[in-house]
C-alpha cells in the first residue's frame, strides 16, 4: 500500500482505496480472525473456497448473460416496454425490471430518462422498485445459493412489489398528486437513460463483431471482479456468524410467527447497506 500511494497522487490513491475497500475488508477481517482464533480463520478460509466452487457454475453463467446483455446492446429492449395503458405499462415495466441487468445505482439516469420522456411515474416507478431487486445474473445465481424455488419466489417478489408501487403511485396521480416528479435541467445524464432516448438495434451474434467482443470481455472482468469480491466477502462473514452467533439467538430474534419478524427483519434491512449478491450467503446462513 505505501509503494501504491509513492506511485500515485493523493487523489489517485484515495480514488483506488475506495475501488479495492471490500478486498481490504475482507483481508482485515480474516488477519483479525486469525489473531484471535488462527484455527477459526483456516476454517473460514476452507470454507469460503468450499462455497466458491460449489457456486462456480452459477457463477459463470451469471457472468456470461451480463456481458452478453451489454455485448449485444440487449438491455435496449427495455425501452419497448413502456408504451400502451397506464396498468398495461405498469405490470410490463415492473416484468421489464425483474429482467433487466440494471443496479440500484445505475438505475437513477434511466429513471430521470424515462420521466424526461413523458413515460408516467407509476410505469416509471414500477420499473425502479422491481429492478435492484432481481436481474437474470441474480437469477441463476440465488439458484445456486439458495434454490430455484427462492429464486422463482424472489423473482415474483420483485414483480409483485413494482406492480403494487406502481398502483398506489398511480392512485396518487389520479388524485392530482406527484404531477411534475423530474427536477428542472434533469434527464439526460447517465449510460442507462440514452438506452431509452436513442434505442439501438440488438445484435444477437455480437462475437461477430469486433467491437462486441471487446465489450464482452471487458464485462465479463467486470462482472467477475464485482461478484467476487462481494461473495466472497459475505461468504466469510457467513462462516463467522455461524462459527459464532448461537443459532437460538437469530431464531429468537427473527423467528416466530406473525408480522412481528418481519417487522423487525425489515427495520434491520432498510438502513443496512448490503450488495444484492452478498446477501445471498448471509441469507443461506439465515436459513440454516
Amino acid at each position: 500500500m505505501a509503494y501504491l500511494q509513492s506511485r500515485l497522487s493523493p487523489v489517485q490513491f484515495v480514488q483506488t482505496a475506495k475501488r479495492q475497500r471490500v478486498w481490504l475488508a475482507s483481508a482485515l477481517i480474516l488477519i483479525l480472525v486469525a489473531v484471535i482464533s488462527p484455527q477459526q480463520s483456516i476454517d473460514s478460509a476452507v470454507f469460503v473456497a468450499s462455497a466458491l466452487w460449489q457456486t462456480a457454475p452459477y457463477l459463470i453463467l451469471s457472468i456470461a448473460i451480463a456481458a452478453g446483455v451489454g455485448a449485444s446492446g440487449a438491455d435496449n429492449l427495455i425501452a419497448r416496454a413502456f408504451s400502451g395503458s397506464p396498468l398495461l405499462m405498469i405490470l410490463l415495466a415492473a416484468l421489464a425490471g425483474g429482467l433487466s441487468p440494471f443496479c440500484s445505482c445505475g438505475v437513477i439516469p434511466l429513471i430521470a430518462a424515462l420521466l424526461a420522456m413523458g413515460v408516467p411515474l407509476s410505469a416509471v416507478m414500477a420499473f425502479w422498485l422491481s429492478s435492484p431487486v432481481m436481474d437474470p445474473s441474480m437469477f441463476f445465481l440465488t439458484s445456486g445459493v439458495l434454490g430455484v424455488e427462492f429464486a422463482l419466489a424472489k423473482t415474483l417478489a420483485a414483480v409483485g412489489l413494482g406492480v403494487f408501487g406502481g398502483l398506489v403511485v398511480l392512485l396518487f396521480a389520479n388524485s392530482g398528486g406527484l404531477s411534475d416528479p423530474l427536477r428542472e435541467g434533469i434527464g439526460n445524464g447517465g449510460c442507462g437513460g440514452s438506452k431509452v432516448r436513442d434505442p439501438k438495434p440488438v445484435v444477437w451474434r455480437f462475437w461477430q463483431e469486433q467491437t462486441r467482443r471487446t465489450k464482452f470481455l471487458s464485462e465479463a472482468l467486470k462482472t467477475t471482479l464485482f461478484l467476487a469480491q462481494w461473495l466472497l466477502l459475505a461468504f466469510l462473514l457467513e462462516s463467522l456468524m455461524l462459527a459464532f452467533i448461537p443459532a437460538e439467538t437469530i431464531t429468537s430474534l427473527l423467528g416466530g410467527t406473525g408480522l412481528a419478524p418481519i417487522a423487525l427483519a425489515t427495520v434491520v434491512g432498510v438502513p443496512a447497506y448490503l450488495n444484492g449478491y452478498a446477501a445471498l450467503p448471509l441469507i443461506g446462513g439465515l436459513i440454516g
